[in-house]
Parts: C-alpha cells; sequence; structure tokens
C-alpha cells in the first residue's frame, strides 16, 4: 500500500497545490500525495493562475487540481500531513480525533519554519515559495527513498 502525504495551506490554491504538484515530481506514483486547505472558501476552484504559471516554469503542470477543505477523515486516509505554518497546524491538531491523529501533522519545513503565504503578494512571492517548497521536498523525498 502507498504511503498517502497531504499537504495542507489556507486556501487550498497557493502553497498546497504547489507542493502537491512538487512532490508528485519527485515521488513514483507509489505515493499517493493530494492537498487541502483549512478553510473552505475556494473548494472546487482550480489554483491560483500565479501558482498554476510558477509550476509551469519548472515543468510541473498543477492546473486541473481542485481545492477543498481539510476534513477529519482526512486523518484516517492520510499517512502523513504536511502544513504550511503554524496557523494551520493549530488548526489541523484542533481537528485531530486522538493521539494517533496528532502524530501525523508535522510543519513541511525544519526548525518550526513557515511557508509564506504569497497569495497577496507578487509573482516573485510564489517564486520564493515555489523554491521553500522544492527545497524541503526535496529532502522529504530523498528520505522515503531511502
Amino acid at each position: 500500500m502507498p504511503l498517502k502525504i497531504l499537504m495542507v495551506c489556507l486556501g487550498n490554491i497557493c502553497r498546497s497545490p504547489l507542493a502537491e504538484g512538487i512532490m508528485r515530481s519527485k515521488l513514483t506514483a507509489d505515493y499517493y500525495i493530494d492537498s487541502a486547505g483549512t478553510g473552505g472558501w475556494h473548494a472546487g476552484e482550480a489554483p491560483d493562475k500565479r501558482s498554476i504559471q510558477t509550476a509551469q516554469n519548472y515543468g510541473i503542470d498543477i492546473s486541473k487540481q481542485s481545492a477543498r477543505k481539510f476534513s477529519i477523515t482526512d486523518f484516517d486516509t492520510f499517512d502523513v500531513i504536511f502544513v504550511m505554518d503554524q496557523s494551520n497546524y493549530k488548526d489541523v491538531l484542533h481537528l485531530a480525533p486522538n493521539e494517533t491523529a496528532r502524530s501525523k501533522v508535522q510543519l513541511l519545513l525544519d526548525n518550526s519554519k513557515e511557508v509564506p503565504d504569497p497569495y497577496y503578494g507578487t509573482l516573485e512571492d510564489f517564486e520564493q515559495v515555489y523554491h521553500l517548497l522544492n527545497q524541503s521536498c526535496e529532502a522529504i523525498a530523498r528520505k522515503l527513498k531511502q
């Protein structure tokens, strides 16, 4: 059974779709990778056009993704849940039904660093987020392949 990885940010249109696309590009189909947001405002929408453009600049197509809200059932579905920042971390932990579920949740970046939300920023901000996500996903992929 493949390892199931969930990427979580606030609206599931900027950071987590990028993280999902990047992680998919680094791992084989033996892994199931998805993304969600702690808020449901954008449910059913495609990723932000700036996320799509940034991913395309690196040969990754995230245009077919669709935003969805994080659900308590995600704790049963996924083996590991990576969140982008402390706020999302707290929100996801608040929904955890037990300690086993809580143990699946971790910040994507090491050392309690956060992936900044580029939503109100420029294309350059999306580019910076891409590089943070790419570096972290590369490290995770290396560990998983060992």
